[in-house]
């Protein structure tokens, strides 16, 4: 099912127009908003667990936060303090924004429509950068931000396919250039709002976020008449949504179960990936030498390299595969997630490595994390973006659009994870650490090694076509 067919309340608009890279001009502006929108997003979490544990929850500042203790009291939280609090904030942050998007599809669905949400979560992320600013409004900042992503994050992308027919062979290069913007802001928020927090001050980096978020929100705003108008229509006779889906086959059921237990398995391969925003920067921050020429870089440097060498692998592997494809068989999803899994296990072994380095001047150089970001980024091509297409292939075409929706719980598992696990860096000796990061890596493997070896002749028959 298309991106249209499945919302037929939207009015295309003009096909013809190619002024934005041969693109409708709307393409342009969503693509400019959500740039502005991941620069806000990474930017805040990129500082957000070195804020904590280098400030907000030393003695003397976590008094100030608003109702604290009564959220420390929570089960989730009770009895921690220091690095593994800060561990299962940002866990609990991080996860959250996988699940307010489902309210914030229901909110646009049913009451305000998408524009209007969009821009409705885009004001709350922005206050929620601006109330970070304040120790007291800590918690209620991380809640505007939850909410506003959940509004903003999936509406936006719907609004790119709804820019084209639905025989339009334009959609899926249409996605391409809207990611290169989300990739484009990942790079360029920790060297901004990274540098302005650890070298400047930690309120000045959320302020610029908010800035940013500010600067999206006027972008979108400016081009609402580019993008597809939309109106709110009944379900029931005459309407597209309303025809009869055909009955599940056994095949269809054999199918979704084992999407739903791929599900958690997915979560546990994520977890090394995902943990890189967490411990990973607190490990950084103390223990890497981030000297350059007489000049500390900022621990958030450490993010915008990753970002770098990830987008860069993501191109290298995906012109790899084509250049295969016409000279052998090219490896199904499972093979190329068995493949990843392996590179995943690699980096996990870098940092144990690193975490093994006996420096004579107490620092780790740089050697075995960067080698960890090469193996790691080689790892996420092959896994993040093959398993989407694995659960869009594996999707009965009857509940396609509710399949690909539980895929994004596998990241509200993987996060919730890592901020759970996260805890033990303090207990923990930290090569043991990383060697545990290495073992999630190598169950997971395991795991898409035995569907392939067992299950891959009966679920992965003729590929399903699915657009972006």
């Amino acid at each position: 099912m298309t991106t249209a067919e499945a919302t037929p309340s939207l009015t295309l608009p003009d096909h013809a127009d190619r002024a934005f890279l041969g693109h409708p001009k709307g393409l342009g502006y969503l693509a400019f908003t959500e740039a502005w929108e991941r620069f806000s997003y990474y930017g805040m979490q990129t500082l957000l667990v070195l804020y904590m544990v280098k400030y907000l929850l030393l003695p003397g500042q976590v008094e100030n936060i608003a109702a604290f203790e009564a959220f420390r009291n929570l089960p989730l939280y009770r009895g921690l303090d220091g690095q593994p609090l800060a561990s299962a904030i940002f866990g609990t942050y991080a996860a959250s924004v996988y699940l307010t998007p489902i309210l914030g599809g229901f909110i646009a669905d049913r009451v305000l429509g998408k524009r209007r949400t969009v821009l409705l979560g885009a004001i709350t992320m922005a206050l929620g950068h601006f109330l970070m600013a304040f120790e007291a409004s800590f918690l209620f900042a991380l809640l505007c931000m939850v909410l506003g992503c959940g509004m903003f994050k999936g509406n936006i992308a719907s609004q790119v396919g709804a820019l084209y027919k639905p025989d339009d062979l334009r959609r899926a290069d249409a996605f391409q250039i809207f990611y290169l913007g989300i990739n484009a802001g990942v790079i360029a928020s920790p060297l901004i709002v990274g540098t302005l927090g650890e070298k400047v001050g930690w309120h000045y980096g959320f302020g610029a976020a908010g800035v940013g978020m500010l600067i999206g929100l006027a972008i979108y705003i400016a081009g609402q008449k580019y993008l597809p108008a939309e109106h709110f229509a009944p379900q029931g006779k005459g309407n597209a949504s309303a025809r009869p889906k055909s009955v599940m086959t056994r095949q269809d059921w054999l199918a979704l179960v084992a999407v739903v237990v791929l599900i958690p398995v997915m979560a546990v391969a994520i977890v090394p990936n995902n943990q890189i925003f967490n411990v990973y920067l607190i490990w950084g921050d103390a223990q890497f030498d981030l000297n350059f020429f007489g000049t500390r870089l900022p621990t958030s440097f450490l993010v915008t390299l990753d970002a770098i060498v990830s987008v860069s692998f993501l191109a290298i592997v995906a012109l790899f595969y084509r250049w295969y494809a016409k000279r052998w068989q090219e490896p199904d999803e499972l093979t190329k997630m068995i493949i990843g899994s392996v590179f995943s296990i690699a980096g996990m072994l870098c940092l144990f490595m690193a975490a093994s380095t006996d420096a004579s001047d107490g620092k780790i150089g740089l050697f075995w994390p960067f080698m960890f970001h090469f193996m790691n980024s080689i790892g996420f091509a092959h896994l993040l973006p093959v398993s989407l297409a694995l659960f869009a292939r594996l999707a009965p075409q009857q509940i396609n659009a509710t399949v690909i929706g539980l895929y994004y719980l596998a990241f509200f598992g993987a996060n919730s994870m890592v901020g759970w696990v996260g805890g033990f860096y303090e207990t923990m000796s930290t090569p043991a650490f990383w060697l545990m990061h290495a073992g999630f890596a190598a169950a997971s493997g395991s795991v898409f090694l035995l569907f392939r070896l067992f299950l891959a002749r009966r679920l992965l028959h003729a590929p399903v076509t699915v657009d972006a």
